[in-house]
């Protein structure tokens, strides 16, 4: 059994969680389950380790951080496998992640040392000539960090990062069904050399933990990345504190007539179908100009079909199962419901087990539910558009907007589109399914509130302190 970080011991319960393979549903390891005494022994270890999290300087927090990182470098293929065998992505596509993690810390010991403030200009105002002072940024306190099972590895280092980076301690709540890959990294923290304390690691279910972690008022800000339903209930838990969540997506593509066909179907498939589609900013939506829909459309299924699924860890495979058969189930479940209403399947569309084939329909009507709700699956959806104005409409008709994303080579019209879609971030030429670490990284609408990115995140998880002198003999 794997053991949980609590009040700097490492800690085994009688009951205990399974973490299973979802594709074969092989026992990988097993986790404690926390109880809601854990919750109260955590919440009292972070807050009174503020002190020493606060007292790390600048070059001490950078130093842990970077260390961190080595480590998982070091250990590169073994965290890959924690991430496959213990959740939906190929081997390949968890070395990629693994690599983001090391990126992800790496920059958040660089941005520890640029955690700045200004001057404030006093004697703007009329009596403040004998008035010098500036603002400098100090830690939040303690920030509960909830993470997913789709990035395991990466985005619990997107909160835990820039955390540690800005002086806070952490509570930290892996997804259940992942949680190994957040338990490799925790200990990589303790290696470092992290002070006890200053990270608690709970493995449980969110139904024991969630509500009494959200609700505690030693808890300065949740970062939360999840589900919409999970959000608006934090929201409703939280009280009078700091609230951060990225909620997901249901991201449109827009082809246009001038673009370069074969490098769109070729980076649209990919956007669709890594890590069997579960992934927040993974394309669902393509609108493509109707002179050019029938040979993106050709490519885009010659490009689908061809992809290979099955094992995980078997190197030719291009995607590994859904999390649970549950998941799978309900993203066939959303397939036929398309179809009873007029859509077509044009590849895929079958599931064996948790294995969910890479899925195109086309004709979806906008009163599907895989058309306006995330799927968070390997489905994708074909619509032939005429007008440049209609197509950004319907690409924002949708409640979400984290990522949208553009093909054409004319400037003019690519500077329409960038204006014109509602979305966190808009890419050009290039699917949906991309993200560097460092940038702002968040939606609007119900993707979520605040932004991610190491800096961006650094922000949220520190506060301005005003310091004002009043100097007579100026």
């Amino acid at each position: 059994m794997m053991k949980m970080l609590l009040a700097g011991q490492w800690v085994d319960r009688d009951k205990t969680i399974d973490v299973r393979d979802p594709f074969d549903d092989s026992l990988i390891d097993t986790v404690p389950a926390a109880t809601a005494e854990d919750v109260e022994t955590a919440l009292a270890a972070a807050d009174a380790a503020r002190g020493a999290a606060r007292a790390m300087s600048a070059y001490e927090r950078s130093q842990i951080l970077l260390k961190t990182a080595a480590i998982v470098a070091d250990n590169l293929e073994d965290f890959a496998v924690t991430i496959a065998r213990e959740g939906s992505k190929t081997i390949r596509e968890a070395r990629g992640e693994a690599k983001r993690c090391v990126n992800t810390l790496t920059i958040s010991g660089e941005e520890a040392k640029r955690l700045l403030g200004e001057t404030i200009p006093f004697d703007s105002f009329p009596g403040g000539e004998q008035r010098r002072g500036h603002f400098e940024r100090v830690p939040i306190g303690v920030v509960l960090a909830i993470t997913p099972f789709n990035d395991p590895l990466n985005l619990v280092a997107h909160k835990l990062g820039p955390a540690i980076a800005g002086g806070n301690t952490v509570v930290l709540k892996p997804a259940t069904v992942t949680p190994l890959s957040a338990l490799k990294l925790t200990k990589a923290f303790v290696e470092a050399g992290l002070p006890a304390g200053v990270l608690q690691c709970l493995t449980g279910h969110g139904a024991v933990l969630g509500d009494a972690l959200v609700s505690d008022p030693r808890v300065r800000m949740v970062s939360f990345t999840g589900g919409i339903e999970a959000g608006e209930r934090i929201v409703t838990k939280a009280g009078l504190k700091k609230i951060g969540m990225e909620l997901g997506s249901n991201s449109p593509v827009i082809v246009w007539k001038d673009a370069d066909i074969e490098w769109a179907a070729e980076t649209c498939v990919s956007g669709a179908f890594w890590a069997a589609g579960q992934n927040c900013i993974g394309v669902q939506r393509i609108y493509i100009h109707r002179d050019v829909y029938d040979r993106f459309r050709g490519l885009f299924i010659e490009r689908t079909k061809n992809y290979t699924i099955g094992n995980k860890m078997d190197e030719a495979t291009d995607m590994g199962p859904m999390i649970n058969e549950g998941e799978a189930r309900r993203v066939e479940r959303w397939v036929a419901e398309a179809v009873d209403k007029g859509a077509t399947v044009l590849a895929g569309g079958k599931r064996d087990r948790a294995l969910m084939e890479p899925t195109v329909l086309e004709n979806v009507p906008v009163d599907a539910t895989i058309h306006h709700e995330e799927v968070f699956g390997p489905a994708v959806n074909l619509y032939p558009v005429d007008d440049l104005d209609q197509a950004i409409a319907d690409a924002n008709s949708v409640d979400y907007g984290l990522h949208a994303a553009a093909f054409s080579k004319d400037v003019e019209t690519c500077h329409r589109l960038i204006n014109g879609l509602d979305a966190g971030s808009v890419l050009i030429n290039d699917s949906t399914d991309y993200r560097l670490d460092s940038m702002p990284f968040g939606g609007v609408k119900k993707s979520g509130l605040g932004r991610e990115g190491i800096r961006f995140s650094l922000a949220e998880m520190t506060e301005p302190k005003v310091v004002c002198w009043y100097l007579p003999e100026l």
